[in-house]
């Protein structure tokens, strides 16, 4: 961890909730309206973990942001078909009306189906 603003990889590092203004996180960032708007990493936060390696945060500068883009109807509609997607069952091919596990593969009652048979 060490030093503020010490160089990791050619990156400035951070502590974790000691990085200066003027520089956000993507989700700090979208909850203002604003997205990266493909400028490159400008530093990073590393917060120290017990077991595994250091958790990393990227960090973009807020006036080199652009503004989110708006949703338009075809996006909507893609958007809307990839969900009925995640939500029909591929065994009975109905709408379960909530998202199909990837651990099940399938429908609660499709999942059980074959132990209810055994």
């Amino acid at each position: 961890m060490g030093q503020i603003g010490r160089a990791s990889c050619g990156i400035p590092t951070y502590p974790w909730r000691l990085a200066p203004n003027g520089l956000a996180t993507r989700r700090q960032l979208r909850a203002l309206g604003l997205r990266p708007g493909g400028q490159p990493v400008a530093a990073q936060i590393e917060r120290r973990r017990r077991r595994r390696g250091p958790l990393v945060a990227y960090l973009y500068r807020i006036d080199a942001a652009r503004p989110v883009r708006p949703m338009t109807p075809g996006r909507w509609a893609a958007l809307e078909r990839a969900n009925l997607a995640r939500r029909t069952c591929p065994t009975c091919r109905r709408d379960a009306g909530y998202v199909i596990p990837p651990t099940l593969g399938a429908c609660v009652p499709c999942a059980d189906a074959p132990a209810l048979a055994a």
